[in-house]
Order: structure tokens, then C-alpha cells, then sequence
């Protein structure tokens, strides 16, 4: 744990301040339908026509029921389209590669991830995805996936921050301005940075180059390698920025031309907490109570710098059974990390992909040492709260404030209050309905698979890192991050229905049932009118409040998952410690 990746991490943690407030400012222009934003001499034109082609009122807003129906039937729309396409790919344009359709399962559990904002992939995308497939199939989720959530996480703070109210806002109308207005421009300016530091954007068929020296394994011998080509940087940009994580090619962003310089790969841990951070700017100048906003924004970083520490000092600790067969303990666990990019780079990377909900990765999270991957397990587990992904960590957060606002009114025995509404039981059921979801999807999928055959066919590690494996599969997908522990086979010839099933089902799950209270809530808030404070009122900022909300996540999110994480990672690192895998 070196000065110089303190003062990286610390760079780290200074620009994303210093971003905060002016991508949430501009978050509040693009989220107010009458806003005005330096964008629009270019792009009213196109948002008013496309209200037009798709009938849609911009001034009708939508109550609860009405806005959270819009947002199911797109995406069972996006579903559908997708998983045609998919099943279609080798009848349609752009397949240079010759690439033929995907399997039923696989098709369906690929349409739920990219329309959940997930971006599971049980497959290797350079050698199974067409250029049309990956562009019109895929690219346009990453893009509609998180313009969904930041409408939803809009939808909840103004249910919030209006009083006597009916509606929280047209969903269209989000979707539209969100997509237009902030996450097209980004990724365009994100991916022309990209292009200058090498990363491919091209047409292209792979390309075939001879080695100058001929590699030979399990009695194959090969003298020519396949380096991969195609629109690259666009999907890039726009999986970062959205927090999709899905990856061009298998190696994500640990592949050269994904992530080829230092640069690059700064910039693209940056531009994953980026909109996330603003978000909770947003809410503190939506509600008028900017310290509010403050206030959430610290109890997400305090769990980040605590998970980020944990992970770099356990993987530069290094693995104790490494050590007993002569690697030295001063070169850490560098086991499935790019050496360009270090322990640091990659623990930072890990814990930062997972906190956000992005699923993008830079190393193998399965080869990290017991408990450096608990860490990135853990903040999934949390709820994908820390930040989270666009929109889905705020609106998940909020969750874990109106339980913490609950928890302070029992201990001073006061009628809870959140911003001058009362919480009461219907709000705070429907908090813990959205809670107990993510909770039985994860522990429940994963009985299921450890108990059958179908599911430890897929496993290619046995004990508790088998476990492990299986664990951060389901949670992952229910948590809607995509990142996996590379030694579990979705696909094995056994498995492929089973595994691609149940975890697309997972993805619905953690997506659709967790909104569904979520904007019961919102319309349950909207309703009430906002009393003054008072004495018995507890301030929802300041040091007190975010210690609070930090115990509320912890102790509430994370309590369910600690048998399991007992059994996985946990009994691994005391095996570990004795020189033992089983």
C-alpha cells in the first residue's frame, strides 16, 4: 500500500467532489421538463419530435400507478425486441464474423440483462455478438436501461420533495430528456477520449496476425492469434457513463483495447460513480435541503473508502499459499490482474464496479484472495447502495434513509418524520417489502443451485470458493451488476437452460419488484402535506444523520447475507490462513 496510491486514491476522491455539484445542477435542468439547458438550440427540435412521433403529452404527468406502468411495458417492449434480434442475428446485417443465433436461453437471459441495466453476459462477446447485434440490440439499452433509472430515482424525490400532490412526472418525458440531454452527449464526448487513447471504433472484421512464436496447450499448437475489432468505443463510453458494465469483448475493461493507458482506465472508474454522485446533488436542491443531500453523499463514500481499503490491503497482503510455494509477500495477489494496472488499480476498480452496480472489470474477481473478494460480494449485497447505478442507487438509498428516519422516531418515541412527512406503516412496509425481495431472490436462487446438479455442473471450484462462486452469481444479477466470479460456468452443457433461466429471472426480480414498492412509496409521499419542524424533528443532515444511515445500511442490508458470507468467503480465508483450499 504504496504513498502513491494513496495520493491516486485520494485524487480520486477529490474530482468526484469537485464534479458533484455541477453534474447535479445540470441533472436538475434536465429533469425538469421546462428546464432549460445550454443543449437546447440542438436538441429541442428532436425532443419535440419525438413527443410528436410517439404521441406523447409532455404536460400530462403520470401518478404512480400510471408512470411505473409506462416503465413495465417498455421494457417488456425492450425484452421482446432484443431477444429477437438475438435469435435473429445471423440473418441480419453487419455479422462479418459469420456469427450464428443464440440459443433460446441464453437469447432470453441476454434481453433481461441489458434491459435490467445488468449486463450479465454468459458468453464471450467478441466471438458470439454481430456488430448489429452489439450496436442496435445491446448499445441501445445501456442507453434506455439507466435513463429508466434516473427517471425512477427522479419519480421518488419528487414524490418527496412535492406535497399535496398527485403526480410524480410524465415517464416518457424523463426517458426522452434523459437520454437526449445528458447520456447521448456524455458518451459521445466520453468516447472521443476513448478513440485518443487507442481504444478501436471501426467495422472491421477481427484480424488475423501470425505469431513470431507458435503457443502450445492441451495438445493444440497454434501460430496465429485473433485480435478483435469493431464499434468499440462507443459502447465503452455509454457502459461506464450507465453503469451497464457490460463488455465488448470477454476481458472487459481489462482487454488493451478497451482499456488501454493509466488514463483511460482513470477516467472510466470516474465516469461510473460520475451521474450517480450528482444524483444526490439533485436531491438536495429538489427537496431544499442541500445539506440533506451532503449528508447521503458522505455515508456513500464512507462505506466506499472502507470497502476500497479492505479489498487493496487484503490483495496486497497477498494469498498465504502463494507465499508457501516462494511468491513474495511484497508482490501481493497479482493472480488474474493486468500488470499495467497493479494491486491498487484493480482492487480500486473492483470495489468501484461493484458499488455502482456497473459489472465492468479490469481484473478477475474470482481470483482475488478471500477476503478482497468478499468486499466487492459485500457491496452487492448491500443493495448496490454505495452510489449505486444511475438512479437505482438513489432511489435505493432512500429506501435505507426512510428506515433510518423510522429507527430515530422509535428511539425518541415521536412519529417519524422525513422532510416534514410523517412516515408511517405503509411507507416504511413497502420499504422493507423492496428490502426482503433482494433478499430471497439472492439466498433462495442460490439454494436452488447448490442443491442441484444443474447448478454445481457450472462450478469449477469445489468448497466454500464453490460456494462463493454461486453466491456472487445470484447476487449480482438480483443486485443488477453483471460482474461474475469468472469460475462459474453459466453454460456448462448441463446447465444452460438452468442457469440462464433462473438468473434472468433473478435480473426481473432485483429490477421490476424492487421498483414496484419503490413507487408506491413515491405515491404515498406525494399525497402528504409537510409540517414544520419541530423539537422532536431529527435533522436528516450532519454527522449524526449519516452515521445513522451508515448503521441502517449495514445492519439492515447487510444482516441477511451473513450466514451465506460465513460459509463462502469467510471459511476460505480462515483455509487459506492454514494452507488449505478444502
Amino acid at each position: 500500500m504504496h504513498s502513491t496510491d494513496w495520493l491516486q486514491f485520494a485524487l480520486f476522491l477529490g474530482l468526484l467532489a469537485l464534479i458533484t455539484k455541477p453534474i447535479g445542477l445540470y441533472l436538475t435542468q434536465v429533469l425538469d421538463p421546462q428546464g432549460r439547458t445550454w443543449l437546447d438550440p440542438l436538441i429541442r427540435p428532436f425532443e419535440n419530435l419525438t413527443y410528436r412521433l410517439m404521441g406523447v403529452t409532455p404536460g400530462k404527468e403520470h401518478d404512480w400507478k400510471g408512470y411505473t406502468f409506462a416503465m413495465l411495458v417498455f421494457s417488456i417492449v425492450g425484452i421482446v425486441f432484443t431477444y429477437a434480434i438475438l435469435r435473429l442475428q445471423h440473418l441480419l446485417p453487419l455479422n462479418p464474423q459469420g456469427l450464428s443465433a443464440l440459443s433460446p436461453a441464453l437469447a432470453f437471459n441476454t434481453a433481461v440483462s441489458f434491459t435490467t441495466n445488468t449486463n450479465w453476459q454468459s458468453y464471450a462477446g467478441e466471438s458470439t455478438m454481430s456488430y448489429f447485434s452489439q450496436m442496435v440490440a445491446l448499445t441501445i439499452h445501456n442507453f434506455t436501461s439507466a435513463a429508466v433509472g434516473i427517471g425512477i430515482a427522479a419519480a421518488l424525490v419528487r414524490g418527496i420533495a412535492r406535497h399535496s400532490a398527485t403526480t410524480l412526472g410524465n415517464f416518457w418525458v424523463d426517458l426522452i430528456r434523459t437520454t437526449y440531454y445528458l447520456l447521448l452527449p456524455l458518451s459521445l464526448a466520453f468516447a472521443v477520449f476513448l478513440v485518443s487513447q487507442g481504444v478501436v471504433q471501426n467495422f472491421k472484421p477481427s484480424t488475423t496476425a501470425k505469431l513470431v512464436e507458435p503457443q502450445t496447450g492441451e495438445n493444440v499448437t497454434t501460430d496465429t492469434q485473433t485480435i478483435v475489432q469493431g464499434p468499440m468505443a462507443s459502447q465503452v463510453a455509454i457502459k461506464m457513463l450507465g453503469t451497464n458494465g457490460g463488455g465488448y469483448t470477454n476481458a472487459n475493461a481489462a482487454q488493451p483495447f478497451e482499456n488501454p493507458t493509466p488514463l483511460s482506465n482513470f477516467i472510466q472508474m470516474l465516469s461510473i460513480f460520475a451521474i450517480g454522485s450528482g444524483l444526490t446533488w439533485y436531491l438536495g436542491k429538489a427537496t431544499g435541503n442541500q445539506a440533506h443531500g451532503w449528508a447521503v453523499w458522505s455515508a456513500m463514500m464512507l462505506l466506499f473508502v472502507a470497502g476500497t481499503v479492505v479489498c487493496w490491503w487484503a490483495e496486497s497482503k497477498g494469498n498465504p499459499i502463494h507465499q508457501s510455494l516462494g511468491v513474495l509477500a511484497s508482490n501481493g495477489n497479482m493472480e488474474g490482474k493486468e500488470v499495467r494496472f497493479g494491486i491498487f488499480n484493480s482492487s480500486l476498480f473492483a470495489v468501484i464496479t461493484t458499488s455502482a452496480s456497473c459489472g465492468a472489470v479490469n481484473s478477475m474477481h474470482d481470483s482475488f484472495t478471500a477476503l478482497g473478494g468478499l468486499v466487492p460480494l459485500f457491496m452487492i449485497e448491500l443493495g448496490e447502495v454505495v452510489v449505486g447505478g444511475v438512479g437505482a442507487g438513489l432511489y435505493g438509498m432512500l429506501v435505507f434513509v426512510i428506515l433510518a428516519v423510522f429507527i430515530a422516531g422509535l428511539m425518541v418515541g415521536r412519529t417519524p418524520e422525513y422532510l416534514g412527512k410523517r412516515i408511517q406503516a405503509f411507507e416504511v412496509k413497502m420499504a422493507m417489502l423492496s428490502l426482503l425481495v433482494l433478499t430471497a431472490s439472492i439466498l433462495g436462487f442460490t439454494a436452488w443451485a447448490i442443491a442441484s446438479d444443474w447448478g454445481l455442473a457450472g462450478l469449477n471450484n469445489s468448497g466454500p470458493h464453490g460456494f462463493s462462486e454461486v453466491l456472487y452469481a445470484f447476487s449480482s444479477a438480483t443486485g443488477n451488476n453483471g460482474s461474475a466470479f469468472a469460475g462459474l460456468t453459466a453454460t456448462p452443457a448441463s446447465g444452460d437452460v438452468h442457469y440462464n433461466t433462473t438468473l434472468g429471472l433473478a435480473m426481473l426480480i432485483g429490477r421490476f419488484l424492487m421498483i414496484i414498492p419503490i413507487m408506491a412509496i413515491a405515491g404515498s409521499l406525494v399525497k402528504k402535506k409537510v409540517s414544520p419542524p419541530s423539537a422532536g424533528t431529527f435533522p436528516v443532515s450532519g454527522p449524526t444523520f449519516t452515521l445513522l444511515l451508515i448503521g441502517t445500511v449495514l445492519l439492515i442490508g447487510a444482516l441477511n447475507f451473513l450466514p451465506a458470507l460465513a460459509l463462502g468467503p469467510v471459511v476460505e480465508h480462515f483455509l487459506t490462513l492454514n494452507g488449505s483450499l478444502f
